[in-house]
């Protein structure tokens, strides 16, 4: 399941007012954000939209997609099978505090550059 999608554009604030019109439709509110950097809206069932500003710093991507998984385990083992598949690292696995608490997770760069995630975000399910 996908926890997040993250999407650069070139003009944030044109953005933010765009997608909060465009989702209005289907009941999906912005939820938080930074002015200027990035704007998150809850898509339902957990997920969120992001989009940020184009020239963000790395470990930004264009695109970012965030894989939302049941383990540490599986986190591990997506970043050691991209790996293996090609992929660069972009943040080994490990905690992120930083984003909150109970985050785990691990960032790869596929053979488009883009960042991918793995993540978990539960303290029970931390094993």
């Amino acid at each position: 399941m996908f926890d997040h999608v993250t999407l650069a554009v070139s003009d944030l604030q044109k953005s933010k007012l765009f997608y909060e019109r465009a989702f209005e439709a289907l009941g999906y509110r912005l939820s938080f954000g930074k002015e200027g950097v990035f704007w998150a809206f809850d898509v339902g069932d957990g997920s969120l939209f992001e989009i940020q500003r184009s020239e963000s710093p790395p470990p930004l991507t264009r695109v970012h997609v965030a894989f939302r998984v049941k383990s540490a385990t599986e986190v591990d083992a997506f970043y050691q099978a991209a790996l293996e598949a090609g992929a660069m690292d972009n943040g080994a696995p490990g905690p992120r505090p930083q984003y909150a608490a109970s985050y785990y997770a691990c960032f790869v760069l596929d053979p488009d550059g883009y960042n991918i995630e793995a993540m978990l975000n539960e303290p029970a399910a931390r094993a």
